[in-house]
C-alpha cells in the first residue's frame, strides 16, 4: 500500500545514487509518504516501541557478551563482575534484563490491540502469523537469557523446562539429553543456551523486517476496521504518525527508566542472586512473569503429556486466529458481544498469570484447571459462534465519515 515513491533527489550525488541503489525512496515511500489511516490512536504506538526495544536489547546484548563467560564455574561470577567492575556494567545488565520485561509488556499490548479490532482478519493474516512467530521466537530467546546468570532460579528453571521435553512419545529423552549436552544440566547445557541466546535476537530482526514488509503490502488497520478508501481517509506517515510514535516512545521509556533506576530487580527472583546448586532445590520454581499464563496451562493438566501438549497448544491456536473468528466485521467498536467476552479473556489471561506464580495445590489447580478450559473455548467455540450469533453496530461509510462525524464528507451546496 506505500505505492509509487514520489522523492526526488536534490542534489547531484542522490541522483547518482538513487540510479544504482534507490534506498532513499525506499525509505521515504516506507517512512514519510506512506498513507495512514487518520484515525489511528496510541495504541498502535506500540509497534514502534516494540522495534526501538529490539534495538535497545541487541546493543546492550553485544555489550554484556563482551564480560560475560559461558561457563558453569564462571557464569554467575562473570554477572557480578558487570554489576561491579565494569564500566557502567550495571546500567547495562538492568537495562537488559528489564528490557526483556519492557519488551514482552509491549507486545502483549500489541497482541491484544490487534485482537481487540481485528487486525489479524483479511487481508493481514499472514502479518499476524509472522507476529506469532516473533513471539515464540522472544519466548524462546528470553527463556534461553533467563539461564545464562546461572543462578538458582537459572538452573533450576532450565532444569524443569528440558524435562517436560522428555514427555514426547519416542523421541523425548533423546531431545532433552541434545538440550542438555549430556544427561543433566551442566556446561554444555549453558554454553548451547548462551549460543542460542545471542543468535535468536538477529533471527527475531529477520521476521520483524518480513513483518514490516507485509504491514507495507496489506497497509495497516485502523480502530474502525474498514479499509482507506480515498485519499481523504489518510494522512503522510511523517510527521503525524511519527510524532505521535515518538511522543509515546518518550512515555515508555520513563516507564522503562523508573524501573530500571528505582526497581531494577522487582520483576526479577531472589533466588537468581544464589549461585547453580544441583544439590538444593528452591521451595518454588517459577519462570519469569510473562510466561506465568502458559506456565499456569501447563500446570493445570494433569498428564504430563497432554500438559505439554496444551502449552504449546495454546499459543500456536493464536496462527488460527484469522480463521476461527468468523465475523465479517473487524473492528469490537462495533461488536458489542465480542467486545465483552474479550475483556473476559484478558481477565482470565490475567488470572491464570497470576495462578502461574501460586503452587499447584488446592484450589489453584481447580481455579487454573477452570480458566485453562475457558481460555480453548474462547478461541475453539466462542468466537465461531459469535460471527453467527452476534448483531453488529453499522458501520461508517468511510474513515472520514467515522473521523469528523455523519455528514462531515459530504460537500456543501452552493
Amino acid at each position: 500500500m506505500s505505492g509509487h515513491s514520489t522523492y526526488q533527489p536534490q542534489s547531484a550525488f542522490m541522483k547518482w545514487m538513487e540510479a544504482r541503489l534507490p534506498i532513499a525512496s525506499l525509505i521515504h515511500s516506507s517512512f514519510v509518504s506512506y498513507p495512514t489511516p487518520r484515525n489511528l490512536n496510541y495504541w498502535w504506538t506500540f509497534g514502534g516501541i516494540l522495534s526501538l526495544m529490539l534495538g535497545a536489547q541487541i546493543l546492550t546484548g553485544i555489550v554484556l557478551v563482551m564480560h560475560y563467560v559461558p561457563q558453569e564455574t564462571m557464569a554467575f561470577n562473570s554477572v557480578e563482575h558487570i554489576m561491579r567492575d565494569v564500566n557502567y556494567g550495571w546500567l547495562l545488565r538492568y537495562l537488559h534484563s528489564n528490557g526483556a520485561s519492557m519488551f514482552f509488556v509491549a507486545v502483549y499490548i500489541h497482541m491484544f490491540r490487534g485482537m481487540y479490532y481485528g487486525s489479524y482478519k483479511e487481508p493481514r493474516e499472514v502479518l499476524w502469523i509472522l507476529g506469532v512467530i516473533i513471539y515464540l521466537l522472544m519466548m524462546a530467546t528470553g527463556f534461553l537469557g533467563y539461564t545464562l546468570p546461572w543462578g538458582q532460579m537459572s538452573f533450576w528453571g532450565a532444569t524443569v523446562i528440558t524435562n517436560f521435553f522428555s514427555a514426547i512419545p519416542l523421541v523425548g529423552e533423546a531431545v532433552v539429553t541434545w538440550l542438555w549436552g549430556g544427561f543433566a544440566v551442566g556446561n554444555p547445557t549453558l554454553q548451547r543456551f548462551f549460543s542460542l541466546h545471542y543468535l535468536l535476537p538477529f533471527v527475531i530482526a529477520g521476521v520483524v523486517l518480513l513483518h514490516v514488509w507485509a504491514l507495507h503490502v496489506v497497509g495497516q488497520n485502523n480502530p474502525t476496521g474498514i479499509e482507506p478508501k480515498s485519499s481523504k481517509d489518510t494522512v503522510p506517515f511523517t510527521p503525524y504518525a511519527t510524532v505521535k510514535d515518538g511522543f509515546f516512545m518518550v512515555v515508555f521509556m520513563i516507564v522503562f527508566a523508573w524501573f530500571v533506576f528505582y526497581t531494577p530487580n522487582y520483576l526479577g527472583h531472589a533466588d537468581n542472586y544464589i549461585p547453580a546448586n544441583p544439590a538444593v532445590t528452591p521451595a518454588h520454581i517459577v519462570p519469569e512473569w510473562y510466561y506465568l499464563p502458559f506456565y499456569a496451562i501447563l500446570r493445570a493438566v494433569p498428564d504430563k503429556l497432554l500438559g505439554v501438549i496444551a502449552l504449546f497448544a495454546s499459543i500456536l491456536i493464536l496462527m488460527f486466529l484469522p480463521w476461527l473468528d468468523t465475523s465479517k466485521v473487524k473492528s469490537a467498536r462495533y461488536r458489542p458481544l465480542f467486545r465483552q467476552f474479550f475483556w473476559i479473556f484478558v481477565a482470565v489471561c490475567l488470572g491464570l498469570g497470576w495462578l502461574g506464580a501460586k503452587p499447584a495445590e488446592g484450589g489453584y489447580v481447580i481455579a487454573a484447571r477452570i480458566l485453562t478450559i475457558y481460555y480453548f473455548a474462547h478461541f475453539l467455540i466462542i468466537l465461531p459462534l459469535l460471527g453467527f450469533i452476534e448483531k453488529t453496530k453499522p458501520l461508517p461509510n468511510s474513515i472520514e465519515e467515522s473521523v469528523l462525524g455523519h455528514g462531515a464528507a459530504a460537500p456543501k451546496k452552493a
